[in-house]
């Protein structure tokens, strides 16, 4: 296996679910139905706290050279990425709670093949979709320039996708690409499960009707 071969192996395999969070329904789960501008903002906020934190986690103990300085270069987009949302959004937020169930397993990896797998791809897939549908509601406003914030910060979190793909070519042997498909495929049922949890709660079928 090599990364082209990875990444179709895994989004074949959660088709399903990256079609369904990809979908219009997954900002309404974030926003527990609140689709203000205010509060897709505050929701985008929070997922970029939390992943600026999964990766300043990982990035303070990763023993490979190259994984942490990716960790840590990505640990600084996230930042970036959160300063230029609450700039839009013109106030602070509290953060999170907690780091919710996905964050919460991404933190819990201590390996790199599977932070790699798991933080940078399979996180990834999901983001990217996230992100989609943030482009499409601020689209949807008229709102170009938020539009093209998040278009910017979806270019700049597949670029991060791409250099976890990059990673796993250099570091996985044949007997570790099942293991970084396995979490890669992980981290998004989490996702999907937590989409799914959200809407289920608001009273609304995470299922696309036919």
């Amino acid at each position: 296996m090599d990364a082209e071969s990875f990444r179709e192996a895994v989004e074949t395999a959660k088709q399903t679910q990256l079609n369904r969070l990809g979908s219009s329904k997954l900002l309404l789960a974030l926003t527990g139905a609140d689709l203000s501008e205010s509060a897709v903002l505050r929701a985008a906020a929070a997922s970029e706290h939390a992943a600026r934190e999964t990766f300043e986690t990982w990035a303070t103990d990763e023993t490979n050279e190259r994984a942490r300085a990716a960790f840590e270069s990505t640990a600084a987009q996230e930042d970036e990425h959160l300063r230029r949302v609450l700039d839009v959004v013109g106030e602070d937020i509290d953060p999170p709670d907690g780091p919710g169930p996905m964050h919460a397993y991404l933190r819990g990896r201590d390996d790199t093949i599977e932070r790699v797998a798991a933080g940078m791809v399979g996180r990834g897939l999901v983001s990217i979709r996230a992100h989609t549908q943030v482009i499409g509601f601020f689209v949807n406003e008229a709102n170009t320039q938020k539009a093209d914030l998040f278009r910017e910060l979806k270019t700049e979190t597949n670029e991060t996708l791409t250099t976890g793909l990059e990673l796993l070519d250099e570091c996985c042997d044949d007997d570790d690409w099942e293991r970084a498909q396995m979490v890669a495929e992980y981290v998004v049922q989490l996702a999907y499960d937590d989409y799914a949890d959200g809407l289920e709660s608001l009273g609304v079928d995470p299922k696309p009707l036919c």
